[in-house]
């Protein structure tokens, strides 16, 4: 099913492309009308043609640089060392910009932030739920009596349950914040 899926994938990539490709073409068209109607001197053909080859230089080297990092996702049982050594070789080559990286980071730290709010919430409306009196038809079944009077209610196991995933999105966006931070 997985093959099928990639298979749609890459021809509605295709599809794409030559749609690019149509619009590339349409515009190269226009510029070469236009500087055939247009008396420019050789400085500012100079210029223009430096342009074209800076833009032309940089749209192959991007896509080359994504290339190479996609390669390191297609080797599923490599060895780590070697991953590592790939990884670095690609970093040597391919720079990173560290705009890049701050706008990577500060996605990395708004999901902490927001993973960290929900366990904090989910906490509260716990304790809120085992504090707060509920009516008689909504305290389910007593599991546990502590007197005639009172015990344990499933409504107390539910909410408990509540608390401990909310302690556990609340650790584990902090245990991943300290680790990230190293």
């Amino acid at each position: 099913m997985s093959k099928h899926e990639d298979i749609k994938k890459e021809v509605v990539q295709l599809q794409q492309a030559s749609n690019k490709q149509a619009a590339i073409d349409t515009k190269l068209d226009e510029l070469v009308k236009l500087l055939a109607q247009s008396d420019i001197d050789s400085e500012k053909v100079k210029q223009i043609r430096g342009t074209v080859n800076d833009a032309l230089d940089k749209a192959g080297t991007y896509r080359h640089q994504i290339d190479a990092f996609k390669q390191i996702d297609e080797h599923d049982n490599a060895n780590r060392a070697n991953l590592l050594d790939e990884f670095s070789v690609l970093l040597a080559n391919h720079q990173v910009d560290s705009a890049m990286s701050k706008k990577y980071l500060q996605g990395e730290r708004v999901k902490q932030v927001v993973l960290a709010a929900i366990g904090l919430v989910l906490i509260m409306l716990g304790f809120a739920m085992i504090i707060m009196p509920a009516p008689p038809y909504f305290e389910m079944f007593t599991i546990f009596y502590f007197n005639p009077q009172d015990g344990v209610t499933l409504m107390d196991v539910i909410s408990l349950l509540i608390i401990l995933s909310g302690v556990y999105l609340l650790v584990k966006s902090i245990y991943k914040q300290l680790s990230t931070d190293k």
